[in-house]
């Protein structure tokens, strides 16, 4: 059993291959992306979705579980650990959280953090890696 530890507030660990487990991390993806301002093909990007990802989307913001798929799942728990290290490191500005994702750093040779990880999965592990190194300085 693979647990998630809360991001949101009033989110519990769960189980993320549950049903259960699986519909309430759709809902909180999608409660990230809409904070994020991420486009459909942002967020199909991320998730690792096929060229159209609007059905699937739309499914997930009707409360629809995710797919029982371990890179899904993956992703999806890292960017939610991406959203938890932000909102450690800004823990006084929450409008940062919510838009660091989007800005140019130069960290990361001006790209935005978005274009590093919409390229693959393992630049969402990239993201996530740095942020975790951040939290630890």
């Amino acid at each position: 059993m693979t647990m998630l530890q809360p991001v949101f507030e009033n989110e519990s660990s769960l189980d993320v291959y549950s049903l259960e487990g699986r519909t309430r991390l759709a809902k909180m993806v999608m409660r990230l992306f809409e904070h994020w301002g991420l486009s459909t093909g942002e967020q199909g990007h991320l998730l690792g979705l096929s060229e159209n990802p609007r059905p699937t989307l739309n499914r997930y913001k009707k409360g629809g579980a995710l797919a029982n798929n371990v890179d899904l799942i993956g992703r999806v728990g890292h960017l939610l650990g991406i959203h938890k290290s932000l909102r450690i490191i800004f823990p006084h500005d929450r409008d940062l959280v919510y838009r660091w994702v989007k800005q140019p750093n130069r960290r990361f040779e001006g790209q935005t953090p978005l274009k590093i990880m919409e390229q693959s999965y393992e630049g969402i592990i990239a993201i996530r890696r740095y942020l975790d190194w951040e939290r630890g300085r």
